[in-house]
C-alpha cells in the first residue's frame, strides 16, 4: 500500500511518500523560502565570461544567476524521439556565448537549480512546462516518450498521439503518468499548458527585467501533480484550508482519486500518527543498519557522497563469498533507498565488501540498478572500477534533504570530530605554563568542560598538568558545564582560598 503523507502547518509543508509503512521519500519547503526550481524570470544579463563560456544574469535574486551556454540545450537522455535522433552538441560545437548574449540584453529563463551557498541559482533559456500527464517545451519541437513506459505498443500509441496534437512548433515530453489515457484527455491538458505559455510571454514582453514571470507550483500541489498518481491508495492532510484546496484541485485534475483524499484532526500530529517523524530522525545517522546485521556508513560531503558496506554482526552460514553476495544484495537496495529518501545528488561512491568472483560483482551492479529504478530521479549506474568501487550519479533536482533540517556544527565546524580529553589536557599544561610565565601569582583557576576535568581527576594527569615545577603555588580546577570541549581558561588569582569558586560549578583543589 502506497501513501502520501502531508503535514501542513503555517511556518513548514512535509511531504511522506511511504510504501507498506517504508518511508521512501520526504520533501520539506518552508513558507516565505519555497524553491525557485520550475520559476520563469526575466532576466538581465550582467556580466559575459567568454573564457567559462557563462553569463551571471540578474534574476532580481540575492544572488546573480549562472548560465552556462550549453545549457540552452536540452538533456533528452530519458526519452526516445521518434523520426529523429536525440541531437546533442560538442563542447567544442557550441557557439561562442559572446556570439549568443550581450551585457544588459533582457532574456527568458527557467531556474535548473537552487542557490546554495556562494553560488546563485543555475538556470536555462530551454523553458518548460510541466503537467501532469506532459511536459510542453515551447522552444524545441519534437516528441519524447518517457522510458518508464515499457510497453512498446502504448509507447508507439502516444508517439502517434502527441505528434499529431502537440501545437506547431512546440515539443512534448510524455510522462509515466500519460499511461492509458485518451487522446481527449491530452488535448485538454496540452491546451492547459499552450495558453498558459501564451500568457507567459505576454507577460514578458509587458515587464522589465529583473522580474518573476511565472512562479513553480508549492510542494504541496507540485506532489499532487508529481506522485499522487494511481498506484497511491491514500493521501492524508492535516489541514482544512489546504484540504478544500487539495480536494478542489484534484476534483479538476484527477477526478478518480478524489476519494482517496482524507483529512486528519487538525490537533493530531500527522508524522507522529504514522510513526513518520522518528524514522524521519533516522534519516540523517551516519550509519544505517540492515536487517542482516550489516550495516552501511554514509559520508556526505560538498563535492561526492561515500558509502561504505560492512558485514557487521552478519557471519552468514559456512561459505564466505556468498556471505559477502548477500550482504552486498542487501546493502545495494538500501543504498537505492537512502539516496531517493535523503535526496542525495551528485556523484556517489560505494565500497561494496570485496568479491572475487567477476559474476557476483555483475550481479551487485544489476541489483544496485534495479532498486534505482524505482527512483523519479535519474541514476545512472556507471559500474565497478579497478579498486573495487562502484561510480554512480543522482540527478541534482533541489537541496538535499540534510541541508533544508541541518545546520553545520558550531564546534566542530563540519568535520564530525573534536580534540580528545588528553590532547585538551596538554592543552591546559601549556595554558598553565604561559600564564605562571606572565603572573606570579600564588594561586591559578583553570576552566575547563566536564569531561576534562574529569579525565584530569581519573588519570591523575593533573600533577603532569599542572603543578610541577610550581612549588608553592594553589591551583583549582573548575568544571564548567556550559564549557565546549576544546575551551580551556586560566586565571591568576589574587588569594588562595577564594569561596565563591565553588559555589556552582564542580570545583577542585589542589
Amino acid at each position: 500500500m502506497r501513501e502520501i503523507i502531508a503535514d501542513v502547518n503555517p511556518y513548514q509543508v512535509r511531504v511522506a511518500l511511504v510504501e507498506d509503512t517504508e518511508l521512501l521519500e520526504v520533501q520539506v519547503e518552508t513558507r516565505g523560502n519555497e524553491r525557485l526550481v520550475g520559476n520563469i524570470y526575466k532576466g538581465k544579463v550582467e556580466n559575459i565570461l567568454p573564457g567559462m563560456q557563462a553569463a551571471f544574469v540578474d534574476i532580481g535574486q540575492d544572488k546573480n544567476a549562472f548560465l552556462y551556454a550549453g545549457d540552452i540545450i536540452e538533456d533528452p537522455s530519458e526519452f526516445d524521439f521518434p523520426n529523429e535522433k536525440p541531437k546533442r552538441k560538442e563542447v567544442e560545437k557550441i557557439p561562442n556565448i559572446k556570439d549568443m548574449l550581450k551585457q544588459g540584453q533582457e532574456i527568458l529563463v527557467q531556474v535548473l537549480k537552487q542557490p546554495g551557498g556562494t553560488k546563485g541559482a543555475r538556470i536555462t533559456t530551454h523553458i518548460t512546462l510541466p503537467g501532469r500527464m506532459m511536459v510542453l517545451m515551447p522552444t524545441v519541437d519534437h516528441v519524447g516518450v518517457s522510458r518508464r513506459i515499457v510497453d512498446e505498443d502504448e509507447r508507439e500509441r502516444l508517439k502517434e498521439i502527441f505528434t499529431r496534437i502537440k501545437p506547431e512548433g512546440m515539443g512534448v515530453i510524455v510522462r509515466t503518468a500519460a499511461e492509458g489515457f485518451s487522446e481527449e484527455e491530452f488535448k485538454t491538458e496540452i491546451n492547459f499548458l499552450a495558453r498558459l505559455w501564451e500568457r507567459i510571454r505576454q507577460k514578458a514582453n509587458l515587464v522589465s527585467a529583473p522580474r518573476l514571470i511565472h512562479a513553480e507550483e508549492t510542494l504541496l500541489f507540485r506532489s499532487i501533480r508529481d506522485m499522487f498518481t494511481a498506484d497511491v491508495d491514500r493521501f492524508f492532510i492535516n489541514d482544512k484550508e489546504y484540504f478544500d484546496k487539495v480536494k478542489a484541485f484534484v476534483d479538476i485534475t484527477i477526478p478518480e482519486l478524489s476519494e482517496r483524499v482524507y483529512l486528519v484532526p487538525e490537533d493530531e500530529e500527522i508524522f507522529d500518527r504514522y510513526q513518520i517523524e522518528s524514522k524521519l530522525e533516522k534519516a540523517f545517522n551516519r550509519k544505517v543498519w540492515l536487517k542482516s546485521g550489516a550495516y552501511l556508513i554514509i559520508e556526505e560531503t560538498e563535492a561526492l557522497t561515500v558509502i561504505d558496506v560492512n558485514t557487521g554482526k552478519y557471519i552468514g552460514e559456512d561459505n564466505l563469498q556468498e556471505t559477502i553476495l548477500k550482504t552486498n544484495i542487501e546493502a545495494a537496495k538500501e543504498i537505492a533507498r537512502q539516496l531517493r529518501l535523503r535526496d542525495i545528488g551528485g556523484i556517489v561512491v560505494i565500497d561494496f565488501i570485496d568479491m572475487e568472483i567477476l559474476e557476483n560483482r555483475q550481479r551487485v551492479i544489476t541489483e544496485l540498478a534495479e532498486a534505482c529504478k524505482k527512483d523519479r530521479t535519474k541514476c545512472n549506474v556507471l559500474g565497478m572500477t579497478e579498486l573495487g568501487l562502484i561510480e554512480m550519479t543522482r540527478k541534482k533536482m533541489r537541496q538535499k534533504l540534510s541541508a533544508l533540517v541541518e545546520k553545520q556544527c558550531p564546534y566542530c565546524q563540519g568535520s564530525g570530530r573534536v580534540y580528545s580529553d588528553l590532547t585538551v589536557a596538554m592543552k591546559v599544561r601549556r595554558a598553565v605554563m604561559r600564564e605562571v610565565k606572565r603572573n606570579d601569582s600564588p594561586a591559578y583557576l583553570v576552566e575547563v568542560a566536564p569531561s576534562v576535568g574529569q579525565f584530569i581527576l581519573e588519570k591523575n594527569a593533573v600533577k603532569e598538568a599542572l603543578l610541577p615545577p610550581y612549588e608553592g603555588k594553589v591551583f583549582y580546577v573548575k568544571q564548567i558545564k556550559s564549557a565546549h570541549i576544546h575551551d580551556v581558561r586560566v586565571i591568576a588569582l589574587a588569594q588562595t582560598n577564594p569561596k565563591e569558586l565553588c559555589m556552582h560549578d564542580v570545583c577542585t583543589f589542589y
